[in-house]
């Protein structure tokens, strides 16, 4: 069955300003924003078909009745127009007051014509739509979303029925993509653990203090990145060849992942060879999203790094890589160093020069080796999480096709197959207290992910 496309502009509820973005220039300055009082909703509470329902700016009471066209209810949709634009969610029944800034646009619906959730999942998802927005910017530096460019845009509009059915059945699985989201999130949070009790401040004032460049293998280029300028171009890539280069695609995810296949010749190697990478060498990103880290695998074909990565090889009878990769990520003491206050909080800037003067605690061999089983151990079960977070997010996006198609049946998506599916992890799991319970945990969870397959392919759907 095909949907007949109508104009985004006629679905507005026919109140006066129904459709509106947020007070601009003078009607809202930043020293008018107070600690608490009346929510001020901004890009930060909006992801794709998802409120976050969390704020940090406010007005007053007083200040509100100035700004009261900009009040947004139950069932409207805010949609982002800067940063990450184009992102829609609607507004849950829980929320009171409430206005948005200058960065959302409000869209007040007609009810009887299209259901919220639909529309806001065609917003996120439709192809079309994306494609339109594409067209209609081509040309101009984009910095913002034009409210005209959206609401001249076109979006299958089944009847109102068939909208709420295909919203359930995208609800259910949108739920399940964030549980394994979530999932993945909440695990990072064990190893953490293990890593503070085992090498955390208190443990580590009975350890010796090191910089970086002392653990490095005894030899030249042990610490290093890849060739500047001239020495490698761009042109000289291909998708097949005889030698890979890593670059921050290779490492941005803190586990190494084959992304874009990036070759060079042979010959070309012979000019490159000092910039050759090692298995087990730990590579950090300097360049781009920087502090990002990631082990080169055992078995690695022969490659090279790029300019935007810090390659360094380890006198592993010293200091593991594992545990390296740790203290960059995890050590309230690195961290510190490298100017972040938080784990994951965005670095401010790195180089070889910062990489190799960090000071670090070296624990003894043993308390690394032991701390690397547990993480090998916890990697395991990562990896089929991810896999599992993949397998949602290819069902979610092979449904949402099906729906603006009109091809989405009852069958793709029932009770019965959320329930098989959301079994793999429990993400109720209380967070354990101790290494010992933190290990036993992982032992659990990876023998018991060993002997029961991850299955997400529903029928039809393979």
């Amino acid at each position: 069955m095909i949907f007949k496309e109508v104009k985004i502009e006629t679905l507005a509820h026919p109140e006066r300003g129904s459709f509106k973005i947020g007070p601009f220039g003078s009607s809202l300055k930043k020293h008018e924003l107070v600690k608490s009082g009346i929510p001020v909703a901004g890009i930060e509470n909006v992801l794709p078909n998802q409120f976050v329902s969390s704020f940090r700016k406010f007005i007053t009471q007083e200040k509100f009745t100035q700004l009261a066209d900009y009040e947004v209810k139950t069932g409207d949709i805010v949609v982002t127009t800067m940063g990450t634009i184009g992102r829609a969610a609607v507004v849950p029944k829980n929320i009171k007051t409430l206005i948005i800034d200058s960065h959302l646009f409000r869209m007040r619906v007609d009810k009887s014509k299209v259901y919220p959730p639909y529309l806001c999942y065609a917003i996120n998802g439709y192809e079309g739509l994306k494609r339109r927005l594409a067209q209609m910017s081509r040309g101009a530096i984009m910095e913002g979303l034009n409210t005209t460019i959206l609401k001249e845009c076109s979006i299958p509009l089944p009847p109102l029925a068939e909208q709420k059915r295909i919203s359930a059945i995208l609800g259910k699985c949108d739920r399940l993509r964030r549980t394994r989201r979530y999932a993945l999130q909440l695990s990072d949070t064990f190893l953490q653990s293990v890593f503070l009790e085992m090498f955390g401040q208190e443990t580590a004032k009975d350890f010796p203090l090191v910089t970086v460049e002392s653990l490095t293998k005894i030899g030249k280029n042990t610490l290093r990145t890849g060739p500047f300028g001239s020495q490698l171009l761009h042109s000289e890539f291909s998708e097949t060849g005889d030698i890979a280069v890593l670059g921050i695609d290779n490492v941005v995810q803190n586990c190494f992942t084959w992304e874009k296949p990036r070759y060079i010749t042979y010959k070309k190697y012979e000019q490159l060879k000092r910039y050759t990478v090692f298995p087990s060498d730990l590579l950090i990103t300097i360049m781009g999203t920087c502090g990002r880290c990631a082990i080169v695998p055992e078995k690695f074909p022969t490659a090279i790094n790029t300019k935007h990565l810090c390659c360094i090889t380890l006198d592993k009878n010293n200091c593991l890589p594992t545990y390296l990769q740790a203290c960059f990520l995890r050590h309230p003491f690195v961290l510190k160093q490298l100017g972040i206050s938080e784990r994951g909080a965005v670095m401010p800037g790195l180089n070889m020069n910062i990489i190799k003067d960090l000071v670090l605690p070296l624990p003894p061999l043993p308390f690394q080796q032991k701390f690397a089983q547990i993480a090998q151990k916890f990697e395991r079960l990562r990896t089929q999480q991810r896999e599992a977070e993949r397998q949602a997010e290819h069902l979610f996006q092979t449904l949402l096709h099906r729906a603006f198609r009109g091809e989405l049946t009852s069958s793709d998506f029932d009770d019965e197959a959320v329930s098989a599916l959301s079994k793999e992890f429990d993400v109720k799991q209380p967070k354990p207290k101790s290494t010992v319970e933190v290990a036993e945990y992982l032992r659990t969870k990876v023998n018991q992910q060993e002997t029961e397959a991850v299955q997400l392919t529903l029928p039809g759907l393979e």
